[in-house]
């Protein structure tokens, strides 16, 4: 089956995570164990009591960062983290305002010793959204279906970054190619088996042997170019790899023409009807948690740093990544309304664009995906409040 694709490892030169403490956290403790975390305050103008379950669980699909922003402002004042699971509950809010149910986000990746999403949701019904991104819908369909139900990406962060003192002359991955440079990525990603297969990178031009980590890129002063995120790499290599601390440039694999929907929010695919009451009133909960975290992501931002060193999974993550990573979302265009003023919409043509593209690759692959498979079995706008979008 295919992987996802890892984020980087923090084992070279990374630098510590200063300690952030939220008063009211209570490292190794759950909602349970607290007596519940429902507030007295009232119920505000968007009520899911009704329609979603208690305590919305989302299991992401990688340890917090600015990128799950918009889950975890959600969150209100005093979350309660459990330092064993991985995972952070307390009321949801929506623009401030108590929704009558809880929220709980979990961690994924190590928290969950690499586990697909589509698996975790399969194996457990108590959770009712995930981040599954499109390519990865595709492969699971005909076992584990999911369909997306909010695009908290308008485009994909992955990118392949190479020295720009080493290529000056270098702006795309193409002109990258054109010089002979190797690139390094993660074994048995469908973005690359694409590019190779439509001749934009020669496979004798990739090193399947990317591990996360900055070794390889370092030791090979440049020679090489890597596989990334550009909301995180580009800051972390030129602050907190100590034997490289310059520059990197980048282009992103979403101008390359591979372009799937990076963590989606999404349902196993029989929810869209079976939960699709809570649906219609928690997507859009989602969308304004998005235009609000953007707005001002101080407040999660916090959250999301102390997470990532209680949960202690190996996985470092300062300050300044995450405000790079919120500044380069924007800037790149990773977040955003896209080309019409509603956030989260998703683009069926797009959908079919990527199946046309990535169908072959998993068949080589030995992965068949479902029969008769649509774009409409894996995206929906049907949940959407179309008026809701992020301004300039």
């Amino acid at each position: 089956m295919p992987r996802s694709v890892p984020r980087l490892a923090s084992a070279v030169g990374l630098v510590a995570v200063t300690a952030l403490a939220l008063s009211a956290c209570s490292s190794g403790s759950s909602a349970e164990e607290s007596g519940g975390s429902t507030p007295a305050a009232a119920v505000g103008d968007v009520d899911l009591s009704g329609v979603c379950p208690a305590t919305v669980v989302i299991q992401t699909g990688w340890n917090p960062e600015a990128e799950h922003g918009h889950l975890y402002e959600l969150l209100g004042p005093d979350p309660v983290i459990d330092t064993t699971a991985k995972s952070v509950s307390g009321p949801l809010y929506s623009a401030g305002e108590y929704t009558g149910v809880d929220v709980e986000i979990r961690a994924g990746g190590p928290a969950t010793g690499f586990q697909p999403v589509s698996s975790l949701m399969y194996t457990d019904p108590d959770i009712l959204l995930g981040y599954v991104s499109t390519d990865e819908s595709i492969a699971q369909s005909a076992e584990m279906p999911t369909t997306a139900v909010f695009a908290s990406h308008d485009i994909s962060p992955l990118m392949i970054m190479w020295d720009p003192e080493t290529y000056p002359d270098v702006t795309t991955v193409p002109e990258l190619v054109e010089s002979g440079a190797i690139i390094r990525y993660f074994a048995d990603t469908a973005y690359m088996q694409y590019l190779t297969s439509a001749g934009v990178i020669p496979a004798e031009q990739t090193d399947a042997s990317y591990d996360g980590t900055p070794a390889n890129f370092v030791a090979a002063d440049g020679k090489d170019a890597q596989q990334g995120y550009a909301s995180a790499e580009p800051y972390i290599y030129e602050n907190e790899v100590e034997n490289w601390m310059k520059p990197v440039a980048y282009q992103l694999i979403d101008d390359l023409g591979f372009r799937p929907y990076q963590d989606p929010v999404v349902v196993r695919s029989a929810d869209v009807t079976e939960q699709s009451e809570c649906l219609k009133a928690i997507v859009p909960v989602l969308q304004q948690a998005e235009v609000d975290y953007f707005a001002d992501p101080a407040e999660a931002n916090a959250l999301i740093l102390d997470l990532a060193e209680q949960y202690d999974t190996g996985w470092v993550y300062s300050q300044g990544v995450a405000d790079y990573a919120v500044k380069t979302m924007i800037e790149d265009g990773i977040s955003g309304n896209g080309d019409n003023d509603t956030l989260g919409d998703f683009d069926e043509a797009r959908v079919q664009d990527l199946m046309d593209k990535v169908i072959p690759v998993y068949t080589t692959q030995g992965v068949t995906p479902a029969d008769g498979l649509t774009p409409a079995d894996l995206v929906t706008n049907e949940f959407l409040d179309t008026t809701i979008g992020m301004t300039d």
